[in-house]
């Protein structure tokens, strides 16, 4: 069977840019877990320097690293105001519904609003366990449960690449895209991480064609083996 990969993520590329095709096998793919992350049409007006003084206020205002916020954001939504992830978490720093209505989040796609949540966040994972970076970035990832449950950064592939990736963020240079009114028209582009290759919605419903298949022929293989044994 088709193996899982650490990480999928979906964004969305001006409709003039460039599509890579894609004809290479696809391997080590769960596509059960594939479509991570969607995004939705624009809504929100957001430049890239109104954004980058949204995370210079929520950083000064939770007294919290403002590399950390935005290398959250850049890992979550790749700075997105409108990204929708497949299990309901919302905006630039994707909240979930209940975690943004307990942070005072009244619109979690208002840019500033959605960035101030979860900066509020971040400063309180990182007052629980007394600064720890590692340990706030997997609470904001796993949840703070799994966290006591494990004792530190639980033993999951998706939170450990997670924890690791934000890291590498916070010492680069970030920069915010621009998302105005002018980016109306998007194509979802989606992207597998330490990837550098891009795949289009067409392509997308070929590897989930080729995700049926596989499991159409493991479950004929698993009843012939019974048989046969």
């Amino acid at each position: 069977m088709i193996q899982t990969v650490d990480y999928y993520r979906v964004n969305t590329v001006q409709a003039n840019t460039e599509v890579k095709p894609t004809t290479d096998a696809v391997q080590n793919t769960d596509f059960a877990s594939v479509l991570e992350t969607t995004t939705q049409t624009e809504k929100k007006e957001a430049t890239a320097a109104s954004m980058d003084n949204i995370f210079i206020k929520a950083a000064e205002t939770y007294q919290i690293p403002v590399n950390l916020v935005k290398a959250v954001a850049k890992t979550e939504s790749n700075f997105n105001p409108n990204a929708v992830s497949c299990c309901g978490a919302q905006g630039v720093m994707q909240l979930m519904p209940s975690t943004a209505e307990g942070l005072g989040v009244k619109d979690p796609f208002d840019a500033e609003q959605n960035i101030m949540g979860g900066a509020k966040y971040l400063s309180q994972m990182m007052d629980r366990y007394n600064g720890d970076i590692k340990l706030t970035l997997a609470a904001y990832n796993a949840g703070a449960g799994n966290v006591a449950k494990y004792g530190g950064v639980p033993p999951f592939k998706e939170t450990q690449a997670y924890v690791e990736r934000v890291m590498q963020y916070m010492g680069e240079d970030m920069e915010c895209p621009a998302y105005t009114k002018e980016v109306q028209d998007q194509h979802l582009v989606f992207t597998v991480r330490e990837s550098d290759k891009n795949y289009t919605s067409e392509d997308y419903s070929r590897f989930m064609d080729i995700f049926r298949e596989q499991e159409a022929l493991s479950r004929l293989d698993k009843i012939y083996k019974s048989f046969v044994h």
